[in-house]
């Protein structure tokens, strides 16, 4: 089934505060799609997509690519730098119509003018998923994170300050946007299995980009 055949049955954009600080904007860049993919392929072409291994020792299912400060992990933990450990280039720069974006949907979710510094890429397979996890390695947390979803749908699980407070399940499809921040910027978050399907624009694979300000 191509998923995106029903899209323009979708409703309009339309905004869904799901805690205090975080609002998910439903169709936010539906209409950019074809924009973000290009701009995210132009990255990918520069950092091609990576498994990295958590401190556990696991290999993470989801791909990874980065653009401003990159981000890593390995057994000495996570970590953001300016350079590619594997290069030793500087990363990309972050795509303008990312920055641009990203600074509409912060104002949009309530949030002031938004300049991120690091871009994270992540690539969902059938199968692929994200634990339960606080983003907690940046530097500046009085800014918000933004979160756009592209391709494959999937279900947001979004929780409080604790691992174990109960969690919404939250539906995501091709062109929401989540932005989280003040109370809510350090509430765990992560995305159930991706559902095989495939998505005229993505193919088989659900494209997240989480834009923050690290340093």
């Amino acid at each position: 089934m191509t998923l995106d055949l029903f899209e323009d049955a979708l409703p309009s954009p339309w905004r869904e505060d799901i805690a205090p600080g975080a609002v998910v904007l439903h169709g936010f860049v539906r209409e950019h799609g074809p924009e973000l993919l290009a701009a995210i392929n132009r990255v990918v072409a520069q950092v091609p997509w990576r498994h990295f291994t958590t401190p556990g020792g696991f290999t993470m299912s989801v791909a990874m690519s980065w653009c401003g400060n990159g981000w890593s992990s390995s057994r000495q933990g996570y970590r953001y730098s300016t350079h590619d450990s594997v290069s030793g280039k500087c990363w990309p720069a972050i795509p303008a119509i990312l920055m641009a974006l990203a600074d509409e949907a912060a104002q949009q979710a309530g949030f002031g003018h938004y300049v991120p510094d690091s871009c994270l890429i992540n690539r969902y397979d059938p199968g692929s998923k994200l634990s339960l996890h606080q983003d907690k390695d940046e530097h500046d947390f009085s800014a918000p994170i933004v979160s756009v979803s592209l391709g494959l749908p999937a279900v947001f699980q979004f929780g409080g300050l604790q691992r174990s407070d109960k969690t919404q399940r939250i539906p995501l499809v091709h062109g929401d946007v989540v932005v989280w921040g003040g109370p809510s910027r350090l509430c765990f978050h992560g995305i159930m299995p991706v559902k095989e399907g495939y998505h005229s624009l993505v193919g088989p694979h659900r494209i997240n980009i989480t834009l923050r300000k690290a340093f």
